[in-house]
């Protein structure tokens, strides 16, 4: 089988390793886990076999043992195991989450606000450079090989060890609840995941929570604010409901209003493709080969804005640090890293100028998606998305038989592919706001892989802002959390415990999974497995 070939077995040694707050490759990721993983084992070697898993502070039979009915966040703190195999990302947290105090009157009081402290983050990537997209056994074998070790670490995290093995004085809080994602995403990799989350549930007597990716992403930003939270003066979770949502990943693209924890009302979603996956096909179609690396959307992003194309003399390449583009009719023209330049972007301040095709220097436009009327229906103003067809006029752009498509024009491409996308996705939000009269809420949540991209955050701030909405605040992750990981699985699961949630062992993967109430499926609450605090199961 393919997983058994040694090309195979090649592609996960140069596995990308991923820890929390930092960005770095690390060919020989998959080498040091395993290597981690004979070090644990060896020290325990004379154990009982269970005893090489679990540290001591877990093993033992202790008071905050408790049955998946009662609520650990009503006590003075709890520690929460998270797993994240969605798609190729294998992510594994774990983390403490108390409840605040306030100073009134010199007496510090119960404070419901939580403040978070992460133990442990990390993150293996499944390496997919030899293909154009993820390649479906890759992953998966990824998750096989990387999550039993990252798991594994996280674990030992829970009690601080001395030489002997035994747990010191600074021992922190008691596992209490163990999360994963449930879906939606591949239903193979989700089963990775949720598996092994359900053998550690049942092995330690512990309550599981299968968490919705998507909610996941739309409470990123609360869970920064429960991070910053101190002992003292803890502030109440922000945003609070209720605000706008923006998804937008490889695998979706939706404008939802949230108004609470598990309510969440789609206004706008693809009606073909999503906007990532749009942004990938489009690099592929558009970057000059020696620039072409994945992410694809993120090489697509530094070609457009963060690079300086120069025509330099042959001599003078060998002093620059440059990659020429040789293979181009062109060839004096050079690539030299710049930083990000948005200042030929002018925001649309009418409807109108959205809808417009703006004319290049070569000769070509791009038209904005949904432009012209259909049938009788103002297109333009359907809240809908839709890339697909701007994707096909890119790639017949590119394949047309001209032998001078230079570094200047494909980085002009470039430019307008990501102009033109970011104001489709900003117009629907537009669109919702004018006509709204019951949104009462001040914050848009930006969240997903591609909110990522710099000049989206620029878009979108500064056409709000031109159109009339400066008073609506704008709310992304860091960076690091707009990607797939377990972080944001952990606070999920939190906020879903707090409100009385847990679910039961018989659940499974769910490869799609709306988080609309009002959708076939029931939204987030749909699906059968939830447990809300009596025990009882809410759907049968």
């Amino acid at each position: 089988m393919f997983r058994s070939s040694v090309r195979a077995r090649h592609l996960f040694r140069r596995n990308t390793a991923v820890s929390f707050g930092t960005l770095q490759r690390t060919p020989s990721s998959q080498r040091q886990l395993v290597n981690h993983a004979n070090f644990a084992t060896e020290r325990t070697s004379r154990k009982a076999p269970w005893a090489r898993v679990w540290p001591s502070s877990i093993r033992r039979n202790d008071a905050h043992r408790f049955s998946s009915t009662s609520n650990p966040s009503k006590g003075e703190g709890y520690s929460v195991l998270a797993i994240e195999t969605s798609c190729d990302d294998t992510s594994v947290a774990l983390v403490e989450v108390r409840n605040a105090s306030s100073d009134l009157q010199n007496g510090a009081v119960a404070n419901d606000a939580p403040r978070l402290n992460v133990l442990f983050h990390e993150k293996v990537t499944a390496n997919n450079d030899e293909y154009t997209g993820i390649h479906p056994l890759v992953a998966l074998d990824s998750h096989r090989a990387n999550l039993a070790p990252l798991v594994q670490r996280a674990m030992r995290r829970l009690s601080h060890y001395d030489s002997n093995d035994a747990p010191s004085p600074e021992n922190s809080l008691p596992l209490k609840l163990v999360a994963v994602t449930r879906g939606p995403g591949m239903r193979s990799n989700l089963a990775v995941g949720l598996d092994t989350a359900k053998g550690i549930a049942v092995a330690l007597d512990r309550p599981l929570i299968g968490v919705h990716h998507m909610q996941a992403h739309a409470l990123t930003p609360r869970l920064l604010t429960a991070m910053a939270n101190k002992a003292q003066d803890a502030k109440p979770l922000e945003p609070a409901f209720p605000f706008l949502t923006v998804l937008v990943s490889g695998g979706h693209t939706m404008l939802l209003n949230s108004t609470s924890l598990t309510e969440h009302r789609t206004l706008a979603e693809t009606q073909d493709i999503a906007i990532g996956d749009f942004l990938d096909k489009a690099a592929r179609a558009v970057l000059p080969p020696e620039r072409l690396r994945p992410p694809f959307g993120k090489a697509l992003e530094e070609f457009a804005f963060c690079s300086q194309i120069r025509k330099v003399d042959e001599t003078m390449t060998e002093n620059l640090d440059i990659e020429k583009g040789s293979e181009y009719p062109l060839s004096e023209e050079v690539i030299q890293p710049s930083e990000p330049d948005y200042s030929d972007y002018s925001p649309p301040s009418r409807r109108q100028d959205e809808l417009e095709s703006r004319s290049t220097r070569w000769g070509w436009a791009l038209t904005p998606p949904l432009a012209e009327s259909k049938g009788g229906e103002k297109s333009s103003r359907r809240m809908v998305y839709s890339f697909a067809g701007l994707l096909t006029s890119i790639e017949r752009l590119v394949k047309r038989p001209d032998p001078l498509f230079s570094l200047r024009e494909r980085q002009d491409l470039a430019r307008e592919v990501e102009r033109v996308a970011f104001q489709h996705l900003t117009s629907r939000i537009l669109l919702y706001l004018e006509s709204s009269s019951t949104f009462t809420g001040d914050t848009v949540v930006v969240s997903g892989g591609v909110a990522s991209n710099s000049f989206l955050r620029h878009v979108l701030r500064s056409t709000l802002d031109a159109r009339g909405y400066q008073h609506i605040k704008l709310c992304f992750p860091p960076i690091e959390l707009c990607t797939d990981n377990a972080l944001m699985i952990a606070w999920a699961a939190i906020e879903m415990h707090r409100a009385g949630y847990t679910s039961s062992l018989e659940i499974g993967p769910i490869r799609k999974w709306s988080m609309d109430s009002n959708a076939a499926d029931g939204g987030i609450l749909g699906p059968a497995g939830w447990i809300k605090n009596n025990g009882d199961d809410e759907k049968n």
